[in-house]
């Protein structure tokens, strides 16, 4: 066999780095989580203005 045809050896140094497929995986998972975080964040925001007492400016309430 030549050394193109063998498989890789686990390198000590590529041990702990993620490969290209994993990287693009990672990448799409941080976006979601990013995403799902941002759409809570908004949900629990529109829940507070509902949950708030309405109070207008002319009253003396919050602008």
């Amino acid at each position: 066999m030549t050394p193109l045809m063998t498989e890789p050896k686990d390198d000590s140094s590529n041990r702990g780095k993620p490969k290209a497929g994993d990287a693009a995986a990672e990448a799409r998972r941080a976006r979601l989580e990013q995403e799902l975080r941002a759409n809570l964040l908004k949900r629990k925001a529109q829940s507070r203005a509902r949950k708030a007492p309405q109070s207008s400016p002319k009253e003396g309430g919050q602008t």
